[in-house]
């Protein structure tokens, strides 16, 4: 049956090198018979409400469908804009990161190859994931594939005031930067209801594997089991902290005795001076509260 697509178009993805990506694929959706509603703004907050306007008008969500080309920003502006409405979501990953993209099998730099996988997949029914509901203050966002607020949220942070280099080599330069002066912060969290605290040098909640361009950081979490995976490393030296690092890339860093994962279906975060992002998004300072809901998002994947 054909549906109407509205297709969310970020030109800036991974530098601006897959500036054609959305012609492309909306190409491929207009050739199987779907009615093509590009959104195009030239920046991200434009872009945001433009689509949240389009998805508002869908007055049939099982005859729509919203696909996002780009990264994992473009699927953050996705599961905002789709969460609990029932409106599919598809995702053309042209990012730099692509870690949503790659937990559910969509073929990374290749438009054409993931806008014919969409169109299969529109056939059928999409698949209903869990997604993260992000309370910061008097705002709530979503998040499908994790929440970070340590190191690595502090790196993100970084390369985000950094005006060069104008590539991914931002995000290494300013990895070495953060290490001259990260130290632990102290955390209080409440898990399911239970306080703990703690200094650590990372703490994350994932819904899936991976963060940060491949860093598997849980290995064995599932975007349709009703959890989270919450992970935390302890603090530790600079020097076992760079000796630890790079094992995450491959998911071997789980049986490191400072690093720890267990299932959770609520967290709340506190500690100073730190700042969350989910999805690679700012979500802005803790404390932030976070919680599953079950099913809040259909995958086309």
């Amino acid at each position: 049956m054909p549906r109407r697509l509205i297709v969310a178009i970020n030109p800036t993805a991974a530098f601006g090198r897959h500036h054609g990506a959305g012609a492309a694929a909306s190409e491929i959706f207009a050739a199987t018979g779907h009615t093509v509603i590009e959104v195009r703004q030239p920046n991200y907050e434009l872009l945001r409400r433009e689509v949240e306007r389009e998805v508002r008008a869908v007055d049939a969500p099982d005859r729509a469908a919203l696909i996002v080309v780009g990264g994992d920003g473009m699927v953050s502006l996705g599961v905002n804009a789709v969460a609990e409405t029932g409106i599919p979501l598809g995702v053309v990953p042209v990012g730099t990161g692509n870690d949503t993209a790659r937990n559910i099998g969509m073929p990374i730099g290749d438009p054409a190859a993931a806008a014919r996988q969409i169109v299969a997949a529109l056939s059928g029914d999409a698949q209903a994931v869990d997604a993260g509901r992000v309370v910061h203050g008097p705002h709530t966002t979503w998040m499908l594939g994790a929440l970070s607020a340590g190191f690595d949220a502090a790196v993100n942070e970084r390369a985000n005031f950094m005006s060069w280099p104008n590539s991914e080599r931002r995000y290494t330069i300013a990895v070495v930067r953060e290490l001259l002066t990260f130290r632990a912060p102290h955390y209080r969290v409440v898990v399911d209801g239970h306080e703990r605290a703690f200094s650590a040098m990372l703490v994350a909640i994932a819904n899936h594997t991976s963060i940060g361009g491949g860093m598997k950081i849980a290995p064995d979490a599932e975007m349709n089991d009703g959890f989270f995976d919450l992970f935390v490393v302890d603090r530790m030296s600079k020097l076992r902290f760079l000796r630890i690092f790079p094992k995450v890339f491959k998911g071997e860093h789980t049986g490191e005795p400072e690093v720890h994962l267990e299932r959770v279906r609520s967290v709340r975060i506190e500690a100073a001076g730190v700042v969350a992002y989910a999805d690679g998004e700012r979500v802005g300072p803790l404390p932030v509260e976070v919680s599953i809901v079950p099913g809040a998002v259909r995958l086309l994947r």
